[in-house]
């Protein structure tokens, strides 16, 4: 007869503690996502058996996810990528997914999603920010684990993943003034989204790390209140032109160019533009826009990672997941002097 396999030899095999196989396979915090993935394949190919073997048998899942319809008009295509990714990975792990879309009137009036009539689904992912009267709706009548991804619950009760949108923010602006760029601006719709909220902040923290007072800050809308996004002609220019805009996303950031072309004015040659997430619409030139890039792949991995759990363990939870992104230099931002220097 076969030994039983055990977790100390679990742990033995890969150089880690018995309480860290423990750990990892009870969904318990204090491992790394990339360990915890690695401990449970070593257990589940060595037919190592116990209660929460059940995380580990690859038994698939029905996971809804929900988002906002205005996300996914006007060719904003992030999210359109990210579900696409989430549905990948899941059907990677043997689950099934469904997107429903919320409509306008549906999120205005508090209508509860389909997906969570009759439990049709084990578990929810809120995709992308909704209005707080009906994140938080969904919040208190959902009897299903709920996971947020690129959104926050803000209370924290919630597992969410999310981008360092504060960093980002930080870092490309950041970027500019390494660029000697002293008046930038920046745009996006503050109380619109959590994101543009966060990446403002980054903003103005990157101007205060500058020496410049944050009331020097110049905010540009770019959408209505939890609405769709401006057009070029829509959009409004400042009256004393900035040497360089911080845009909240590429969308945003395309659509600024648009505006500054119509207006006469060269990007980079008279005005340094750079975006926000690293995905532009199709027909736009990719190598074109300077920008902070995250990741959608790894998000939707975790997300997915975590939702399983949630559904196979009640009491697992990670909190609020972090993802930092990185610069990427292109050819939408020029030099305009010598570097601005940090002095904080």
């Amino acid at each position: 007869m076969a030994k039983k396999v055990t977790m100390s030899d679990i742990a033995k095999e890969l150089s880690v503690s018995t309480v860290t196989v423990s750990k990892a396979l009870s969904g318990q915090k204090g491992v790394s996502e990339e360990l915890r993935d690695e401990i449970i394949k070593l257990a589940a190919s060595r037919g190592y058996k116990k209660s929460e073997a059940r995380e580990i048998t690859g038994k698939p899942h029905n996971i809804g996810v929900i988002v906002a319809e205005r996300f996914l008009e006007g060719e904003q295509s992030f999210y359109w990528n990210l579900y696409q990714e989430f549905n990948k990975r899941a059907a990677e792990r043997g689950s099934m997914t469904f997107l429903e879309v919320i409509n306008n009137q549906s999120e205005e009036g508090g209508v509860v999603p389909k997906l969570l009539h009759g439990r049709r689904v084990e578990g929810l992912v809120v995709m992308g920010t909704f209005v707080r009267s009906y994140r938080d709706k969904i919040m208190t009548e959902a009897d299903v684990p709920l996971v947020f991804l690129d959104a926050d619950s803000e209370s924290g009760k919630f597992d969410s993943i999310v981008s360092d949108n504060v960093l980002g923010g930080s870092q490309m602006t950041d970027y500019l003034f390494s660029l000697g760029h002293k008046d930038i601006a920046y745009v996006g719709t503050l109380h619109a989204t959590n994101s543009i909220d966060e990446r403002y902040l980054g903003y103005v923290k990157s101007l205060m790390n500058h020496g410049f007072d944050p009331s020097s800050a110049k905010q540009i809308d770019d959408r209505a209140i939890h609405g769709l996004m401006f057009s070029a002609d829509e959009l409004k220019l400042p009256r004393k032109m900035p040497t360089a805009f911080f845009c909240n996303c590429d969308v945003a950031a395309m659509i600024l160019i648009e505006k500054l072309t119509k207006a006469g004015l060269s990007v980079p040659g008279d005005v340094s533009v750079v975006g926000f997430d690293n995905y532009v619409n199709e027909g736009d030139d990719p190598e074109f826009l300077t920008t902070y890039a995250l990741d959608p792949a790894r998000m939707a991995k975790r997300a997915v990672h975590i939702m399983i759990r949630k559904i196979e363990n009640v009491n697992y939870s990670t909190g609020k997941f972090v993802l930092p992104g990185w610069v990427i230099e292109r050819a939408s931002a020029k030099k305009a002097g010598r570097a601005v220097p940090f002095v904080i």
